[in-house]
């Protein structure tokens, strides 16, 4: 017998639980942590204001990214403004550092659709609420750059959960088979809704996954901001480069609830959520940053003013927003309204005519 072929899957972290580096990776750029650490920052006190907006009755269902603040912050700030995010529901703080405004956010959650009208990269995907058939999307987008010969990179960002829908294998075969620039970066925050990670899969690690499709698969600490900057970046200089996609695994831990329609209470235990505190990301970075004389008290007291005056500003604004009218229900779904929508228009339209009188 011998061995047809043999593979691996490399982990990394560089900062650890208490933000010291054992090893920074090479040319390691210690000032640019802080903006990404502000951005963190900003992106935790804006989960907390729109899950208190929606315990008001003035945000529908939202979804937290507590926790996963270094994973989405991270990957978005080694990417360029013209590479293309393909993203889920939960990259709060990806959105937020490439330009998303918050009161979009918000509209967004409220259900109102001109929160799709990003002030961001206007390439960049919607929010894709159903689950994974946004990669396929993606494999689209590089095959699109690859033929145009540009070098722009597609970044698909899912959720531990979504590697076992066959739209995620389908996306990574042709992305492999056709070398296409496309990064696949699974956040694996343990829970998929209910459902823990060995529920979800009998494999080792979700990198792993890459191996079938003839993809490298590599993981990382995702509670660690410079592990994350430093193996997205790597996977985006390959892809850029002409070498092909590559499937970046960022071990995280969502500290929340799923979605403030759900309660993870009744499926994990307070030691696992407790436990999981004590290697939450903005303290690691935190810590990073002060022993590096980067970061000060007074720097984050003025941080935390400053994130507060932004969140009422822009609750102000999202709360002023005049709603649309009924008839946006139907306007944006075809160029040329089908009969039986005509007539259903109508009625929306005189009905708001009637409330207004």
């Amino acid at each position: 017998m011998k061995t047809a072929a043999q593979f691996s899957v490399s982990y990394h972290q560089f900062l650890n639980a208490k933000g010291a580096l054992a090893e920074p990776p090479p040319g390691l750029d210690l000032p640019a942590l802080v903006p990404v650490y502000r951005t963190m920052a900003f992106t935790r006190a804006f989960d907390a204001r729109a899950v208190a907006l929606q315990r008001t009755g003035q945000l529908r269902t939202f979804p937290s990214s507590l926790g996963e603040e270094a994973a989405t912050v991270g990957l978005a700030s080694v990417m360029r403004p013209d590479d293309v995010l393909l993203p889920t529901y939960r990259e709060t703080g990806a959105f937020l550092w490439r330009g998303v405004t918050p009161v979009e956010i918000f509209l967004y959650w409220a259900g109102d659709e001109r929160g799709s009208a990003i002030a961001g990269p206007r390439g960049d995907f919607p929010i894709s609420v159903p689950i994974a058939s946004h990669c396929g999307h993606a494999t689209g987008v590089a095959a699109a750059f690859q033929y145009r010969k540009e070098a722009r990179v597609a970044v698909c960002v899912l959720g531990d959960g979504a590697t076992s829908k066959g739209d995620f294998y389908e996306a990574v075969n042709l992305a492999g088979v056709w070398r296409l620039p496309a990064v696949f970066v699974v956040i694996n925050n343990r829970w998929a809704i209910s459902v823990p990670a060995a529920r979800q899969t009998a494999c080792a690690t979700f990198a792993q996954k890459a191996i079938a499709g003839g993809v490298p698969g590599v993981q990382a600490d995702g509670n660690d901001a410079v592990a994350v900057r430093h193996v997205v970046g790597q996977a985006l200089e390959r892809a850029r480069s002409g070498e092909g996609p590559t499937v970046v695994e960022l071990l995280s831990y969502r500290l929340t609830d799923h979605t403030t329609a759900d309660d993870a209470r009744r499926y994990r235990s307070a030691d696992e959520v407790s436990a999981a505190w004590a290697e939450e990301p903005l303290a690691r970075l935190r810590a990073l940053l002060a022993r590096e004389g980067l970061w000060t008290k007074a720097d984050e007291e003025a941080l935390i003013a400053d994130n507060q005056a932004r969140l009422e500003a822009a609750v102000a604004d999202y709360l002023a927003t005049p709603p649309q009218p009924l008839t946006s229900m139907v306007d944006y779904l075809y160029a040329e309204l089908p009969a039986e929508l005509v007539a259903q228009r109508a009625e929306l339209a005189a009905r708001e005519g009637g409330h207004h009188g």
